[in-house]
């Protein structure tokens, strides 16, 4: 487990979270699959947004049970409460400062 850094695309939302790395998956919601976001959550909940929560807005579709945040500027997903624990936070580790996703 360690602390990350992330943004949208833009820069204009900003995060840490506290993710282990090992447990990444792969949501299979149609949303998530087509958008191509690789999860992972935080650990005891610990995510913060750091900078540009005016930014953010709110998709939600089906049973309207998980909450998808993205940046209405750029559109990328950076965070989602999940339908399978709305409570919980799930982290796009795409949207997180250097990692490489290939090791």
């Amino acid at each position: 487990m360690a602390i990350y850094n992330g943004s949208c695309h833009c820069g204009q939302v900003q995060f840490e979270a506290d993710c282990d790395l090992s447990k990444t998956m792969e949501c299979n919601c149609s949303i998530c699959t087509n958008k191509g976001a690789i999860y992972s959550p935080a650990i005891n909940n610990k995510l913060k947004i750091t900078q540009g929560k005016d930014s953010l807005t709110l998709y939600q579709f089906g049973t309207k049970t998980a909450k998808h945040h993205f940046c209405k500027h750029c559109g990328i997903h950076p965070f989602v409460n999940p339908r399978i624990s709305p409570k919980l936070w799930v982290v796009n580790v795409r949207c997180l400062n250097d990692v490489d996703l290939e090791n």
